[in-house]
This record gives C-alpha cells, structure tokens and sequence, in this order.
C-alpha cells in the first residue's frame, strides 16, 4: 500500500507540472494541509526544500544575427532549515517513538526537486527563444544535471551590442510533508505501516545576461551612377561603418544580375573605424533591352574583425536605377533619314551632271 501511494501521488504530481504550469506558483503558496491527508499523527513539521541554481556552460557572448544554442547546468542545493516536533516525546509508546523515527527519515527527501522542468523567456525582443519547455529529471540535494538543458535562441540583426537578460523558470514537484502509521512494533519492525506522502509544486525564476557582442556593420549612405541601356557606366557606392568595432582589410563584393553585368565585381574599401566612409567603384554593363527604372543591386563586405577573423556583413542593397539616354534635341532615326536623303540628292546630281555634261561637250 506504502509503494501504490507514492506512486498515485507522483502520477497526481506529473499531470498537475506539464498540465497546469501557470498555477504552479498559487498552488506553491497554499501551505494548508488537505484534511483528508490526515489519516494518523504528524510528529514533525520540517522547513526547508530544493534550491535550484543555473549556470550556462560554455560561452555568453554573440555576435547579432546569430542562432545558438545556449547550455544550461541546473544543480540541486536544498537544505534542511529546520523542523518542530508536534508531539510530547515523553508521552510517546514505542510504537509512537519508532513510528516518529520513520517520519524524520522519509521528512529528508524533502528537499529533492522531482521532475524538474525549465522554461526560458526572453525579456527583451531582441532575443527571440525558439525552444519550448525543458525537462531536467529529479534532482536530490547536492545533485546537477547528468547533460545540461538546451534552448535555441535567435538573435536580431538589429540587436545592438550589450547586455541582454534571460530569464529562466524552473517547475518541480517536491515533498510536502509526511504522515505515517502502523499496527505494532516487533523486532523486526513496524507492522503494517503506511506512509502518507503529500506533494506539492514549487518554482524559482533565475534571471542571467548573455551579450551581444561589438562588431561592425555597414550602410550604404550614397549612390552615384549614370547606367543607360546598352552602354558602359561606373557605380559609385559610399559605405559607412554604423558598428560598434572597427573592420580591417574591408571588401565590398556586388552580385550584379539582369541587367547588368560586370567582370569587376569587387572594390576595397580599407580600414574602417565605427563612423568611417569609404567609396566603392564599379563599372556595369547595361543591357541594350533594359528598361528604364530604379533597381537593387545586393552586396556583402568581407572584413576581419579585431580578433583577426574573418567575417562577412549581411547583404546591403544598392539603390540604383537605369536612365533614358539623353536627348539631343534631333531623333537619331530622324538624322539617319536625313544623311539618306542627302546621299540619294548627291548621287543623282552627280548622275544628272555626268550626263548632261557628255551631251554639252558633244554638241560642241
């Protein structure tokens, strides 16, 4: 009967963490006894339960835009606080005495966290969490977690560099208090006795930082450009490096398509300080078909960062656009209309002279 109510009460625990979560903290605080739990004496009250700590393995500093997996070690430091007997010792029979025993030995479990669960929240928007809850398994005092608790996190791209606070929440069953009875006590112990097990449901909330590292970032701040269909043109495009950390041996890159082309896609841009500028030159080759209108052209800077590692930007869009070619005040077919005429006049003037000349001379 001991082993059957345990095991209800645990079940009974199992369904109320991963059922009810959000009630987990008001039910923590309802420290009332039920009175159908009350089936024999309880000869103590203990204080004290599990302590749960986090700490994040591995590194804490990321660059923004990335998507990690965080590591989280949660470790089990519950104690005993103290505890008050309910009885008068002197008046207890030896059934009572070893009945008390028993009670005091089962009240040490007390402080064990069972099925702990973790759920961890951003408390900024930059930080998107993208794992749900966790679970991390029973924990005694003094133990941690056989492998950490995973959760994925994206980072924004537009996150700046600091401090970003996480916020961990931890659910878990723990034993409330004990009742236990029996018929008699022999030599070879208590016969019949039961244990009456209450359970209850706990939470910590665990706040920690991760930061964002600096780094540097790039905004394209001016374009100049004359692109017309079916010519040459030169691209002028001004970086400015908006980041927090400076960029060394910079390189922009382009990715020309349709319609453009080019066999000179990259330009350097040198060392550049937060705040810095530098001009990025390319010549385009407009297609004869291409229509008239503004176009995006994608680029990416390749740079090495202070630690001396190579990095790349996100892609940065050019805003450019193809222009009508320049009137010059006489249609281009209208000219070559006019040449024509002018040839065929001349032609046949000097036709009309050839011929009218021979008959002039031979008349003479």
């Amino acid at each position: 009967m001991q082993m059957k109510l345990i095991y209800t009460c645990f079940f009974m625990l199992c369904i109320f963490l991963f059922v009810m979560p959000a009630q987990a903290e008001s039910v923590a605080e309802n420290n009332a006894l039920p009175e159908h739990f009350r089936f024999d004496e309880n000869y103590y009250t203990v204080y004290g339960g599990p302590d749960l700590s986090a700490t994040l393995v591995g590194d804490d500093e990321f660059y923004r835009g990335d998507s990690v997996v965080l590591n989280i070690n949660l470790m089990n430091k519950g104690v005993i606080t103290g505890f008050r007997s309910e009885t008068d010792g002197d008046d207890l029979d030896t059934l009572e005495q070893k009945l008390q025993q028993a009670e005091m030995s089962y009240e040490s479990q007390r402080t064990t966290a069972i099925g702990v669960v973790a759920v961890l929240t951003s408390l900024d928007p930059a930080i998107d969490v993208k794992s749900g809850p966790q679970e991390a398994g029973t924990l005694a005092s003094g133990d941690e977690t056989s492998s950490p608790v995973k959760f994925n996190i994206e980072i924004s791209e537009n996150a700046h560099a600091g401090e970003y606070p996480m916020l961990l929440s931890l659910y878990y069953g723990y034993q409330k208090n004990i009742e236990v009875s029996g018929d008699d006590e022999t030599d070879l112990g208590i016969t019949n006795m039961d244990v009456g097990i209450w359970y209850d449901v706990g939470s910590q909330n665990i706040t920690f930082p991760i930061y964002v590292k600096d780094a540097a970032e790039f905004e394209v701040v001016n374009v100049s450009s004359h692109l017309v269909a079916g010519e040459e043109g030169m691209l002028y495009v001004t970086y400015t490096n908006i980041g927090e950390e400076v960029a060394e041996d910079a390189t922009v890159r382009i990715s020309a398509a349709d319609p453009f082309s080019t066999t000179d896609d990259q330009a350097y841009l040198g060392t550049l300080e937060p705040g810095d500028s530098a001009v990025a030159i390319f010549k385009l080759k407009v297609d004869d078909t291409a229509i008239a209108k503004p176009y995006a052209i994608n680029s990416e800077v390749r740079y090495d960062d202070k630690d001396g590692r190579s990095r790349i930007s996100d892609n940065i869009k050019i805003r450019t656009e193809i222009v009508e070619p320049k009137s010059t005040g006489f249609p281009i077919r209208n000219a070559f209309a006019l040449i024509g005429a002018v040839v065929v006049i001349a032609a046949g003037s000097y036709f009309a002279y050839r011929r009218f000349g021979s008959e002039e001379k031979g008349e003479e």
